[in-house]
């Protein structure tokens, strides 16, 4: 697959923005009544971009189109409060649909004081990031309500390469039903960062879990101790694909910061495709305008009839990401009878 060449200029009007928020990354998915349903990570814009890590939560937003406009409805998951382990902030999420019912996978946190905005300069950011824990949610349709279990889906495992946190899942339907799962994970090493920045892999029989996790990572990059994250997976054609962000262009021989493709014969053991380059940040808009955004990242496909229709990504135009956007991409038609999300 050379997912590059699939991917079409996007029109100026398929960005998500919601006045008063910032929003970096969505979930879409299409119901019965043939309405598109965005499920989104935002947090009031107020409080700056490295709030995500305190106070983000999911929002719902329903368009005509893959491409929108959509329309706000409000939050459906946020943090619990006190006590809980996602008490703080809820992050990333991803949707499959099982059996007529939705499970949302996403990221939670907790910090020492849920009332106090943390930016990326202050200390107790990486006590956030480092209690990051992967849960799921679910729900008979979109806009909720959505329950969810009381622990992580996906826990830390000690001395393992998911040693200091697990985060940023996505999920697959397997041939035999049973769920694949690929997550960023943070092994053991010197605080307050950690070890290796990679990716784990885990299986389950149902989507609630347990999920049983690979004895080793996977996407390694064995020059860099930051190799991926990020990863978005899908079935199709006989195989798994992957799409992660190559923190520093090592899979993709390309700049830092871009996204490679990732292939799988059997979900659990990953390579490079054979045209790794996914996409980076040098961007081409349906009116001709090319534009080098700061980030283009958080990649999600919305699959139709086993076609990856649509590439969802969180996007700025800035390093601060003081002016970011999501935006849905256009991907080209091609043979590949995948599992329909």
């Amino acid at each position: 697959m050379d997912f590059n060449k699939m991917m079409m200029p996007a029109s100026k009007t398929a960005v998500f923005q919601e006045e008063g928020y910032k929003v970096w990354g969505a979930t879409l998915t299409k119901c019965d009544d043939g309405q598109y349903h965005l499920l989104y990570s935002r947090w009031k814009e107020e409080f700056g971009h490295g709030a995500w890590v305190s106070h983000s939560e999911i929002a719902y937003a329903v368009g005509e189109t893959p491409f929108g406009p959509f329309e706000p409805k409000g939050a459906v998951i946020s943090g619990r409060g006190d006590g809980y382990w996602d008490g703080s902030s809820i992050h990333n999420p991803t949707v499959i649909k099982v059996k007529g019912k939705y499970y949302m996978y996403y990221m939670g946190t907790y910090g020492m004081d849920p009332c106090k905005v943390i930016d990326h300069e202050d200390p107790e950011w990486w006590v956030y990031r480092n209690n990051q824990r992967v849960g799921v949610a679910w729900a008979d349709h979109p806009s909720g309500p959505w329950h969810r279990l009381d622990q992580p889906v996906i826990d830390v495992t000690k001395d393992s390469y998911d040693h200091l946190m697990t985060s940023n899942p996505s999920a697959a339907l397997m041939p035999d039903g049973r769920i694949l799962m690929v997550y960023k994970a943070v092994g053991n090493g010197d605080m307050p960062k950690g070890g290796p920045v990679i990716c784990g892999v885990a299986i389950a029989e149902d989507p609630l879990g347990p999920f049983e996790k690979a004895d080793k990572p996977i996407m390694q990059n064995p020059e860099n101790d930051w190799s991926v994250e990020d990863p978005f997976i899908w079935y199709g054609d006989g195989k798994y694909y992957a799409l992660v962000k190559d923190f520093q262009g090592y899979f993709t021989k390309s700049d830092v910061h871009s996204t490679a493709l990732f292939e799988s014969d059997n979900g659990m053991d990953w390579f490079p495709g054979n045209n790794p380059f996914a996409f980076d940040i040098h961007f081409t808009w349906s009116d001709g305008e090319k534009e080098d955004l700061a980030w283009l990242e958080r990649p999600q496909l919305y699959i139709e009839n086993g076609q990856p229709k649509v590439l969802l990504c969180a996007a700025a135009v800035d390093n601060e990401k003081q002016d970011s956007f999501n935006v849905q991409i256009p991907l080209k038609n091609f043979e590949n009878k995948g599992t329909t999300l």
